[in-house]
């Protein structure tokens, strides 16, 4: 499973939400919920019902299945309604219309925090879900409180790793970078040994860049309510900038988009040796990158200091019960099942990277071998990672928007002779003009 970079949303959720500041504005009549107790939910599942799932992801499939019969008046109907700005539009619409909207939506991390601003998503504490705050792995958990608010129960996570090409590493005797200095020398050596040959491929993603900015310990975002700030001249943005301009300067990246057929290609064939990438890649690899099987193994990131561990997240998805849902109680129980319980048992058998810590710590999943990484067992690197993400990291309340114009900002710098430190300024302005636009409070 991978996330999605969306493009900006035709009629913003946060612009509403941020100019009206009410509940009312984006969600329901009902102002804040009464939530439910544990026997509202037993009753709701004793009378049964249909829940109404906006998701993509396939694992939910065995869950929903699962729970099914586990409850057998109940009907849990999935709605594929699209992925990035398509599902959030449409929910969006939904939403600002009071009818039409799901049960439970399947909303990304980077975009859950404007449809909490607006109110438009239950407050998951009214229903007790703060009991869960130690039964996740810290990065889900913080993405999905906002405040005193529980916005959504974790689905799944993205600790972050370095995949590399063993077989191309080996074969030009080049020892598994650990620190991203490292990283850089390892990149000149691999390209003057094979001029077809790239340490990566990036044509500039805001989903990576943040999280290697996020794992250097930059933070460029603070948002509290409607105030936020926006900043790339932090250390950590610097640090980033400047390592990832010496790639760039020396053409030591692959000009390849990713998750494109070419990017497959080079992952296949070896000119594209590593990549960092969130912990729910695997399955990538074994779907569309057969013919390397055996060929890639997993690292820790590099680090930005010698001696450091830290980590970040990249990716992963939580569920929330829309205000407009008409079925919450019964929302409310699918949602503790797919994220807490047995259901989330069998997604992780299914594919997905756990956001529970008694999945990341059990024997049974560290202990997992890997026969396409030459039976490595990668969830111990996965699961130390998730150990390692640095706190207090927070996206803009209007994210999806800031990461549409990522190409025409930071983006140039891939293309063009245009510095990275220009294209985060650019980024930056557009970031905050956009704010300032929508009703927001902003500072620099």
């Amino acid at each position: 499973m991978r996330t999605t970079t969306p493009r900006r949303l035709p009629a913003a959720l946060a612009a509403a939400c941020a100019l009206a500041l009410t509940a009312t504005a984006c969600g329901s009549s009902d102002g804040e919920s009464a939530g439910a107790s544990a026997k509202d939910v037993r009753a709701a599942l004793k009378k049964g019902g249909t829940v109404t799932v906006w998701t993509w992801e396939p694992t939910l499939k065995k869950a929903a299945a699962d729970f099914e019969k586990k409850y057998p008046g109940v009907n849990v109907k999935l709605v594929n309604a699209g992925t990035g700005d398509k599902q959030y539009t449409a929910l969006q619409n939904a939403m600002s219309a009071g009818s039409g909207a799901p049960d439970v939506a399947q909303i990304e991390y980077y975009a859950l925090g404007q449809f909490a601003l607006g109110k438009s998503v239950e407050d998951l504490a009214a229903y007790g879900a703060e009991k869960y705050g130690d039964s996740f792995s810290k990065g889900p958990w913080s993405a999905v409180r906002h405040g005193k608010a529980i916005s959504a129960l974790p689905m799944d996570s993205g600790p972050m790793a370095l995949f590399y090409n063993k077989k191309v590493f080996d074969k030009h005797h080049i020892d598994v970078p650990r620190t991203w200095d490292e990283y850089v020398e390892a990149a000149r050596k691999l390209h003057k040994a094979d001029p077809d040959t790239y340490i990566t491929a990036d044509t500039g993603d805001a989903g990576t860049t943040t999280s290697l900015i996020w794992q250097a310990g930059g933070r460029p975002y603070r948002t509290k309510g409607t105030e936020v700030n926006v900043g790339f001249d932090d250390a950590g943005t610097r640090t980033y900038a400047k390592t990832w301009q010496r790639l760039l300067d020396k053409d030591l990246v692959s000009p390849v988009t990713t998750w494109t057929d070419d990017w497959y290609k080079g992952l296949g064939d070896g000119s594209i040796a590593t990549l960092t990438m969130g912990a729910w890649m695997p399955a990538n690899f074994t779907s569309n990158v057969k013919s390397a099987a055996g060929d890639w193994r997993v690292a820790p990131l590099p680090q930005w200091k010698k001696g450091d561990s830290a980590s970040a997240e990249n990716g992963g998805s939580s569920l929330a019960i829309p205000k407009a849902a008409k079925n919450k109680q019964l929302a409310y129980a699918f949602l503790q099942y797919a994220a807490t319980g047995q259901g989330a048992t069998s997604r992780i058998d299914s594919g997905a990277f756990p956001a529970t810590r008694k999945h990341l710590e059990s024997a049974a999943f560290l202990e997992t071998k890997f026969p396409y990484f030459g039976g490595q067992k990668a969830n111990k690197v996965f699961a130390e990672s998730a150990r390692r993400v640095g706190a207090d990291w927070s996206y803009l309340p209007y994210q999806v928007y800031a990461n549409s114009v990522f190409k025409d900002t930071v983006g140039k710098a891939y293309v063009s002779d245009t510095p990275l430190s220009k294209g985060f300024a650019a980024w930056e302005k557009k970031s905050v003009d956009h704010g300032k636009d929508q009703g927001f409070t902003v500072n620099e």
